[in-house]
């Protein structure tokens, strides 16, 4: 058996998205396949932190579905 490594990456969102944007961007990125988990804290809504295996989709796509949903988007380093 092999393992898996998983990657992390905060994207930020404008901090005025709606409810339903960040519903629909929550939902579009839990069916890329080999996201993992999908976290955006109530209290910083304009944050997403996305856990992913770099081996089956990458930050950049990750970003692209966030831009196309909710239009502005950009990749945060911590």
């Amino acid at each position: 058996m092999s393992d898996i490594t998983l990657t992390d990456v905060t994207i930020h969102i404008d901090s005025d998205t709606d409810s339903g944007t960040r519903a629909n961007v929550e939902n579009g990125l839990r069916i890329i396949k080999g996201v993992v988990s999908v976290h955006m804290p109530e209290d910083k809504p304009h944050l997403i932190v996305v856990e992913y295996n770099p081996e089956e989709t990458s930050s950049s796509h990750l970003l692209t579905m966030v831009q196309e949903v909710a239009g502005h988007a950009e990749l945060i380093g911590l």
